[in-house]
């Protein structure tokens, strides 16, 4: 073979390898989502940016033009869903795979999300065997059960195609009066629900399943539902300390790296804003004297409790201010587009700096790369190995 012809073909291996190498980096259909979290963000703008720290409601049981809007608009850090969205575990598959597939050109894959507590609050469909109540694993006091069920919950999530759940709670259930926690909490002892709930915590991230724990600062002790009103806990840090934050306390010592905040007024340590609004709870407290480093979600903002009482611009702006990461607005999607343009303003005017946006959109950057997430379309739903599972550990406990 001549030089030329040599030389000819060593240019072609090279501009082949050089295109492989290209799309392996730049993948068609959509962004490169790998690297750390700085260079990340150094590549987002700040609409994107402000995006990600929304958690947003779908509406009906399909994709529609306001969530599509959401994802390729705003692109917003995920959804959540409830047992309206979830017909059937076909229907529910197809939905979620719909939104990854609309998220596929974003900078980062989607959260979706949903309350799978097990007990009397569970919103997967299509004949998934009943778990028993928190109240009833705390009864039988086996942390091996509680990791067995939390295992078991994230297969399941794993399954329909999700990827957080909002589990398990960690409220201590002191108050007999209460109407929203009672058979949801494990127990009235702290330390049967630090144990079981870190448990069933760890069964959940076990299936690579981002595990919420809630509701912090601690719902036990509340006489009123904050989807309907505002409660208020009349307790001092020192009070709080001997029993509501035990739980999430040793939670954190233990690998927690999600956690939920309710809307709770506790007016011996912020007396004008709720826990889910007030900088003393969420970084005075959480961060700073529990020494939490990951990520804070908020409870629902169209609950009563705040809807009732700020605008939905003005508390996202103001949670935002207080320490919180990601902005749960389950209902309406004119809500969640209205929190974001106003943390937008928020920014242009000085009141939030871009360098405190950038610390909440690298803790879920950060997080959503851990669990190492992809927009990943979900197969056929088999509930038979679960439905095995719950009916074997419901007997265990049982005994």
């Amino acid at each position: 073979m001549s030089k030329n012809k040599i030389g000819y073909s060593l240019l072609i291996v090279m501009i082949l390898v050089f295109i492989l190498s290209y799309f392996a980096i730049n993948p068609i259909g959509g962004k490169d989502r790998e690297g750390d979290a700085g260079s990340l963000i150094s590549d987002m703008t700040l609409d994107e940016k402000i995006g990600q720290m929304l958690v947003a409601g779908v509406n009906g049981t399909q994709m529609d033009e306001p969530t599509k809007n959401l994802i390729q608009q705003h692109k917003v850090g995920g959804f959540i869903f409830f047992s309206d969205h979830l017909k059937s575990p076909e229907q529910t598959v197809q939905f979620l795979n719909q939104l990854k597939e609309t998220n596929a050109d974003n900078p980062l894959p989607l959260l979706l999300s949903v309350d799978e507590e097990g007990g009397n609050v569970t919103r997967l469909p299509g004949g998934l065997a009943h778990f028993p109540t928190n109240q009833k694993i705390g009864n039988a006091n086996d942390p091996d059960v509680s990791y067995e069920i939390g295992t078991i919950l994230g297969k399941g999530l794993k399954e329909y195609g999700f990827n957080l759940d909002f589990a398990p709670v960690l409220d201590v259930n002191s108050n007999p009066d209460n109407p929203i926690i009672g058979d949801r909490s494990f127990s009235p002892d702290p330390d049967i629900v630090s144990e079981l709930g870190i448990q069933t915590m760890k069964g959940i991230q076990s299936q690579n399943i981002l595990s919420s724990i809630k509701h912090f600062p601690g719902h036990g002790d509340t006489s009123v539902d904050s989807h309907l009103a505002l409660p208020v806990v009349n307790k001092s840090l020192q009070e709080l300390e001997t029993l509501e934050l035990i739980p999430f306390k040793r939670a954190i010592d233990d690998g927690a790296d999600l956690i939920m905040v309710a809307h709770i007024l506790l007016p011996e340590l912020d007396d004008t804003y709720p826990s889910s609004l007030s900088k003393a709870i969420v970084t005075d407290l959480l961060r700073k004297r529990l020494n939490y480093k990951g990520v804070v979600i908020t409870d629902d903002m169209t609950m009563k409790a705040v809807a009732d009482n700020y605008g939905m611009g003005e508390a996202a702006v103001q949670s935002v201010k207080a320490g919180s990461d990601l902005i749960l607005i389950a209902h309406d999607a004119p809500k969640a587009v209205a929190a974001m343009k106003a943390l937008k303003s928020a920014v242009k005017n000085g009141e939030i700096s871009e360098e405190r946006i950038d610390e909440s959109v690298k803790r879920i950057i950060n997080l959503k790369q851990k669990y190492n997430l992809k927009d990943t379309q979900t197969e056929e739903v088999d509930l038979t190995e679960l439905n095995q599972a719950i009916k074997s550990v419901n007997s265990r406990i049982s005994h």
